[in-house]
């Protein structure tokens, strides 16, 4: 997975997607959050589970342990295979899980002919329902936004034919598991086992070639999501994961 991702419904729909039975215990926006272009850094809402009820939060994407602050670096990703044992990640795992809702993500694929010339794709879920990346999280009590805080996205491997295009993908959990994924009773055994066993298979996806705008953060329209010509078998990467 590259450092771009979609999210532009209303909290709203991304919530009766998930379906939860815990009610939503603070306010957030009823109107749509038109995010076409979230690139790290960025504040932008994710989901989690807090006493009493599921809490609605805007977070910078990209987070990293208080004795990391020297990296230049703000992870933005964590592999599905070590962020349990990886010592980075020990502040957040498991404690810190989360959900980020989004509508689609970004890769970028580099031009065989001249490594300076990347193409970006979009990947949506065919049936256009919502995502909900497994992540994981810290966010301070109620308050103003700490530098400390932020989120990461899970990945995993890719496999079928996403490997033309990128060897990560963000693990994508079905409403089901994703709800399971924040529940506090879910022991960590269990979280490990969802993440790991349970992103949503590569034939559920569709991807297509957007226009190169993308690629700066500042185009945010929602022509960022435009079809520009037919998708084609190539193969790249861009990850920031550790």
């Amino acid at each position: 997975m590259c450092g771009r991702y979609s999210i532009y419904e209303s909290m709203d729909y991304y919530l009766k997607e998930l379906a939860t039975k815990q009610p939503v215990i603070n306010g957030y926006d009823l109107w749509p959050i038109e995010r076409y272009n979230v690139a790290p850094t960025h504040r932008v809402e994710i989901i989690r589970s807090v006493e009493g009820g599921l809490s609605v939060d805007k977070v910078k994407w990209g987070w990293s342990p208080a004795w990391a602050k020297a990296n230049p670096v703000l992870p933005i990703l964590a592999r599905v295979e070590t962020m349990a044992s990886n010592r980075f990640f020990k502040d957040l795992w498991p404690q810190g899980r989360a959900l980020v809702p989004a509508n689609g993500w970004f890769e970028w694929v580099e031009d065989p002919s001249d490594p300076k010339r990347k193409q970006p794709y979009y990947f949506t879920l065919k049936d256009q329902t919502p995502m909900f990346y497994a992540g994981l999280a810290q966010v301070r009590p109620a308050g103003e936004p700490d530098d400390g805080d932020g989120f990461v996205v899970i990945t995993t491997a890719s496999d079928g034919r996403m490997l033309d295009i990128h060897e990560r993908r963000p693990v994508v959990l079905a409403p089901e598991q994703a709800r399971e994924w924040i529940d506090p009773n879910t022991s960590s055994q269990r979280a490990r086992h969802i993440a790991q066993q349970h992103c949503r298979p590569v034939q559920d996806f569709d991807w297509y070639k957007v226009a190169k705008a993308v690629s700066n953060v500042r185009n945010e329209g929602r022509e960022m999501l435009d079809a520009v010509c037919e998708q084609s078998n190539r193969t790249g990467q861009m990850d920031l994961d550790f």
